[in-house]
């Protein structure tokens, strides 16, 4: 039987990483400098969440501390750059494979877990991180057909790696700031980009018609806004193994808007490649067990574990 809630959390879940998916397909229909996307898509997202703090009554200065505040402010730092370089890398990689390189980022916090927060590195982990590494080594070896620059793939692929890094980082900070509202902290994000953004935007080239204008509005209101809503709604009601799965929405949609939108044609390789991290991905968020011919290397009593991100 179905727990109150669940299906509905499975729904917003669902929902949520759809949204997610055709982020790319915005950024690149909007026809804006990367520094522009970012910038508004922070407007336009803090407008809708302090609509949504404001109805759910977290516009009170004893909601959050000033340890959390700071910390909400540092973890916004590292996801506002993460978008930066993150879109960045779609005109030089493609949507498809920058979006598949992306998503080595559970890797990276799991190394940042072990490094700050002294979390173990199992076996198990370090398996999952290898095969992701093999997968990244069958993406790069073709450059995609269709790009909007040429001659940059590396630095396309570069880039998302970093986007990588700091959304680890910016995971690793929200360890940090467990029973604060999520509403609240994304709103402190946002606001914290468009202050960050301000001195780099090109307010030369803002958009020159309705539909680059629909684009942006659309990537701050119901990219930003709404895929919050529905993300934390979600959390609240699915255990952390249900919404580790359905994560795997997010790429999946963001390789299909890939080919139907811009005809993006991956090479043999660089499917497998983008399958194989997916699959190691999964293997370390939802905690898969070795092979029996591995396990029997791991520490008796200590099976791997794989931690929530």
């Amino acid at each position: 039987m179905i727990k109150e809630g669940m299906g509905r959390g499975v729904a917003e879940m669902t929902g949520a990483m759809v949204i997610s998916g055709t982020i790319g397909l915005l950024v690149v229909l909007s026809a804006q400098p990367v520094f522009n996307v970012v910038f508004f898509r922070c407007l336009f997202g803090a407008v809708t969440l302090l609509v949504v703090c404001a109805v759910l009554g977290l516009l009170r200065p004893d909601v959050i501390s000033k340890r959390a505040f700071a910390l909400a402010l540092l973890g916004g730092a590292a996801i506002v750059f993460n978008w930066v370089l993150l879109f960045a890398s779609f005109s030089r990689a493609s949507i498809s494979i920058a979006t598949a390189v992306y998503n080595t980022q559970p890797f990276m916090l799991v190394g940042l877990g072990a490094l700050f927060l002294r979390e173990k590195v199992t076996l198990a982990k370090l398996m999952w991180l290898v095969m992701a590494f093999a997968g990244m080594l069958l993406i790069i070896q073709f450059e995609p057909s269709a790009l909007s620059l040429r001659g940059a793939y590396l630095v396309g692929i570069a880039l998302a790696l970093g986007a990588a890094f700091l959304y680890a980082v910016a995971a690793l900070v929200a360890k940090q700031l467990k029973g604060t509202p999520p509403h609240l902290i994304a709103l402190i994000q946002v606001s914290l980009g468009i202050i960050l953004l301000a001195p780099f935007a090109d307010f030369q080239t803002w958009p020159q018609n309705a539909f680059q204008w629909g684009n942006l509005i659309a990537l701050g209101v119901v990219h930003t806004g709404l895929m919050y809503v529905l993300l934390y709604g979600a959390i609240q009601k699915l255990p952390t193994i249900i919404v580790g799965a359905l994560s795997f929405i997010y790429p999946v949609v963001a390789i299909i808007v890939d080919r139907i939108a811009f005809g993006q044609h991956l090479e043999l390789p660089q499917l497998a490649g983008a399958v194989v991290i997916l699959l190691a991905a999964a293997g370390l968020n939802l905690g898969w067990k070795l092979p029996e011919s591995l396990s029997g290397l791991l520490p008796k009593g200590k099976p791997a574990k794989s931690e929530s991100v």
